[in-house]
């Protein structure tokens, strides 16, 4: 049939309830803002990596849902999670954004979390220690024992990564809301100490989903030369795509032929712990972040969305903290070679996703966007896409394709149970 006059462009594709999604939920404003309450601020979140708070006193801070959240390591090796904020006039506590607080602010003391707008000072456990003039002030109406810095919900596991949930009772524990995707790499992850070597952030002008989907799914990878040179075999058209519970999609791994690509070697000399040489395992983890480990490198990407149409992703290589300066140097290129030297996805990805979010912004047409390729779970099929969006319902009570209804089980899982 030829090219499609409006209504035909905008019919219901011939396919089932789940295998398309309708494009107002990337652009929806009134979705987004749904989405941070709740989904971003109920589940948990890797917001960055232990060893980028080494000693005492070190913190770094970013954001969760627009709430600013401070991370800090305490004199007790602890590692804890605060919301920045003060509780005196809910000013943010500390603007940069890592550190240490071993040395003393100008309107501080060393060792303390110090508010600059009063001087209000906070210890490594949230407790508040010191207010300025405090007698003359509020006499005994108020003292410091009787405020404090918001606590979080904290964990540092899955390789040393730590995770934050604003829920003080979330409906499910980091244990079990990771594990079972993380099993098959959990030996390596933590068999011993990681190190971040690499770390960029970059601002991406598309919905955070549009950025989770080029994760998810390897059809794509058609506009990868690099990956059909080194990867298109019948081991790679075999990989699987297995869903996990909680939304989690786990990428099968299978051995990379990178001496292929023209000026490319081996990278079976260098690998992680019970890892096989050369191998590629992908776990993208609700509701958006993303652990992939290539043969010698980590990389983790973790998403914070600022708008309908904006997300800022931090990207994170990881080596072994033992690493020679030798090892390091080949773990960086391998790194630097794959995801480029800022850390981010392929170029193409970059290229794909945005062009997505071209055409998905804020005002644009509703669109129908396809999720119902089926190849046996392997690594073309779009099963992952349909088993997030599924997920995405659940926590938004909203039909993917018809966002204006309330979510309905797809009816192979209503007949599974």
């Amino acid at each position: 049939m030829a090219a499609k006059n409006y209504r035909q462009w905008t019919a219901e594709p011939p396919l089932k309830q789940n295998e398309w999604i309708d494009s107002r939920i990337y652009s929806d404003p009134a979705i987004f803002e749904e989405e941070l309450e709740k989904i971003f601020k109920k589940t948990w979140i890797p917001v960055c990596h232990e060893s980028e708070l080494p000693n005492a006193y070190d913190f770094r801070t970013m954001s969760i849902a627009r709430e600013p959240i401070i991370i800090c390591r305490g004199p007790d090796n602890e590692v804890r999670a605060f919301l920045n904020v003060c509780p005196h006039r809910g000013m943010i506590i500390e603007r940069r954004p890592s550190g240490s607080f071993l040395e003393g602010q100008p309107s501080g003391n060393p060792k303390r979390m110090t508010c600059m707008f009063h001087a209000w000072q906070y210890d490594m456990r949230g407790n508040c220690v010191y207010i300025s003039r405090e007698k003359e002030g509020y006499q005994d109406r108020l003292c410091k024992e009787d405020v404090g810095l918001r606590r979080l919900r904290c964990e540092v596991k899955f390789g040393g990564f730590v995770w934050v949930n604003l829920d003080d009772n979330p409906k499910v524990s980091l244990e079990d809301w990771a594990t079972p995707a993380f099993e098959c790499l959990r030996k390596s992850l933590d068999a011993e100490p990681l190190e971040v070597f690499h770390y960029h952030k970059a601002i991406v002008n598309a919905n955070y989903k549009l950025w989770h989907d080029t994760n998810c799914e390897f059809y794509h990878d058609f506009m990868h030369y690099h990956n059909r040179v080194t990867g298109f075999n019948d081991a790679y058209f075999a990989r699987k795509n297995e869903a996990f519970e909680h939304g989690h999609v786990v990428v099968g791994t299978f051995e990379v032929n990178y001496e292929k690509y023209e000026g490319f070697d081996s990278r079976a000399a260098l690998s992680f712990p019970h890892l096989p040489p050369n191998q590629w395992y992908m776990i993208d983890m609700f509701p958006g972040m993303n652990f992939n480990l290539r043969g010698s490198a980590l990389r983790c990407d973790i998403v914070t969305p600022l708008g309908p149409d904006k997300v800022m992703i931090e990207f994170r290589g990881l080596g072994l903290k033992r690493d020679t300066e030798e090892e390091r140097k080949t773990r960086v290129n391998h790194h630097n070679t794959i995801w480029g030297p800022f850390g981010r996805n392929l170029h193409e990805d970059l290229i794909g996703v945005q062009g997505q979010g071209t055409t998905t912004r804020t005002g644009c047409e509703p669109r129908r966007i396809l999720h119902g390729r089926h190849e046996n779970q392997t690594i073309h099929d779009e099963n992952g896409m349909r088993h997030y969006y599924e997920e995405w319902g659940r926590w938004m009570n909203r039909l993917p394709s018809k966002p204006d209804q309330p979510f309905v089980e797809p009816i192979s899982v209503v007949a599974a149970e």
